[in-house]
């Protein structure tokens, strides 16, 4: 699939409509015996057309696909999120191998990077293989791509590799549903036709509740947002 023909459309106070085939499946937070997030566990695709639109505002009955609700409740859309492209909006944290770029506002809750002492701390020590290894990992499992790991010896972020995808959050540690996770650089446009900065991780609100909107910013763990998948 070509990344030019993945897109996301924000409709005005309505649902995602996507575009370009771009398959859809569960993506579950696996725990270690700490209930510390430790891996993504891939689950069973949803059947989707070429084209269909995907609840926004949390209240469909028939998740992850819109079915009018939020017509009828009056859901205010109204994007919030900063067009400020991500290198803008970010922190750098440097450390004697790698360095960090931490966009706080983009947190989606997914919480990998709060394994091994925290990806903050182990920036620090990624002259020592293990600790590069696991501050690689934490940064590419983060699926809002709010922390991303630069390797100071080229100047290049590492980034995970990710064929154009969107995946629906379970966080079965935290009770709830999470965000919409696009991956492979999708296209997201907004209602007013602003185009977003193409990510190669990016995480979309889908509880409605979500104060930076289109993206998210973790509320569905606070609500207990449940898609009922």
């Amino acid at each position: 699939m070509s990344t030019e023909s993945a897109k996301v459309k924000v409709a005005k106070d309505g649902p995602y409509l996507v575009s370009g085939g771009l398959p859809l499946r569960k993506q579950t937070i696996g725990a270690n015996s700490a209930g510390e997030s430790a891996k993504w566990i891939a689950g069973e695709s949803i059947p989707a057309a070429a084209q269909y639109a995907l609840c926004r505002c949390g209240q469909s009955a028939k998740k992850p696909f819109c079915d009018g609700s939020h017509s009828k409740s009056k859901f205010d859309g109204t994007e919030t999120a900063s067009r400020d492209s991500y290198r803008e909006q970010a922190k750098v944290l440097e450390g004697p191998a790698m360095s960090l770029t931490d966009a706080e506002r983009l947190c989606a809750f997914a919480r990998f990077c709060d394994a091994h002492g925290q990806i903050w701390n182990l920036v620090e020590e990624t002259q020592k293989p293990q600790a590069r290894k696991n501050f690689v990992q934490e940064a590419h499992d983060c699926p809002s791509g709010r922390l991303v790991a630069w390797d100071k010896a080229t100047g290049k972020a590492l980034e995970p590799k990710f064929e154009p995808s969107i995946g629906l959050v379970e966080d079965p540690v935290s009770g709830c549903s999470g965000p919409l996770w696009l991956r492979g650089g999708v296209e997201v446009t907004s209602a007013d036709g602003f185009h977003y900065e193409v990510r190669n991780r990016v995480t979309l609100c889908r509880c409605g509740a979500s104060q930076n909107k289109p993206f998210c910013d973790g509320t569905h763990a606070s609500i207990k947002f449940n898609d009922g998948l």
